[in-house]
C-alpha cells in the first residue's frame, strides 16, 4: 500500500488515477508527474516498486499539495474577509461567492431551503 503525502493511495487503481486522491492533484498533473518521473501511467498501485513510489514522492514535492495548499486557500479567504471585499462579503454570508444566481438555485452555499410561514387567507 503506497503512502505519499500521508495519503493511502486506493490499491487497485492505476498510478495517474490514484494519485489524485491527494488533494491538489488532478488528472493532469498526476499524468505530468507519472511522467517526469518515468512511471508507467497504467500501472496498478499495488505491482510499484519502492523504487518507483519514490520517484513519484519526490516529484510531488515540487508541488505545493495537501496540507499547504489546504492552508493557504483557507488563508486567501480569510484575507478577503478581513478587507471586506466583493468576494470576502459572499463568504461571510454564506453565498455563492462566482456571481452565480440565487433567486433559484444557491441550495450548496445557502444550505437547506428555509420555510416562510403564510397569512391565512380570510375567506369571504
Amino acid at each position: 500500500m503506497a503512502r505519499i503525502k500521508n495519503i493511502e493511495l486506493p490499491n487497485e487503481k492505476h498510478t495517474c488515477i490514484g494519485l489524485t486522491a491527494i488533494y491538489g492533484i488532478g488528472r493532469s498533473l498526476a499524468n505530468t508527474i507519472c511522467d517526469n518521473a518515468n512511471v508507467d501511467r497504467t500501472k496498478k498501485i499495488k505491482d510499484l516498486t519502492e523504487e518507483e513510489i519514490a520517484k513519484l514522492r519526490s516529484e510531488i514535492d515540487k508541488y505545493e499539495v495537501e496540507g499547504d495548499l489546504r492552508r493557504e486557500t483557507q488563508m486567501s479567504i480569510k484575507n478577503k474577509m478581513e478587507i471586506n471585499c466583493y468576494q470576502g462579503i459572499r463568504h461571510k454570508k454564506g453565498l455563492p461567492v462566482r456571481g452565480q444566481r440565487t433567486s433559484r438555485n444557491a441550495r450548496t452555499r445557502k444550505g437547506k431551503g428555509k420555510v416562510v410561514a403564510n397569512k391565512k387567507k380570510v375567506g369571504k
